[in-house]
């Protein structure tokens, strides 16, 4: 039996899973053996956390939860990675920073 993991975060960033944060996402998810998924419903659609096309192509915004799943080999670990990118705000300091 494979591992699985899941978890889900909130979206803090100011513009969501767009172009930067998503690229920043995809490339976090690619070094990860495993299967890994998101949806901003937890009952999906799910989507391959490592197509940047279909990541951007989610448009979440501020404020949506992000479901994160993955099933294989080191599912914790990236479900663990990823979910902190998404806290960190996508590694962007002054992402959470109300525009001047």
């Amino acid at each position: 039996m494979s591992a699985q993991a899941q978890t889900q975060v909130v979206i803090t960033h100011s513009i969501g899973m767009h172009a930067r944060p998503s690229v920043k996402f995809t490339k976090l998810a690619k070094t990860f053996q495993s299967a890994t998924e998101i949806a901003i419903k937890e009952a999906g659609p799910w989507i391959d956390a490592k197509s940047i096309v279909k990541v951007m192509g989610m448009k979440a915004p501020q404020g949506s939860t992000l479901f994160i799943r993955a099933n294989g080999d080191a599912a914790q670990e990236a479900v663990t990675a990823l979910h902190g990118l998404v806290e960190r705000n996508f590694d962007e300091g002054h992402a959470d920073a109300a525009p001047a």
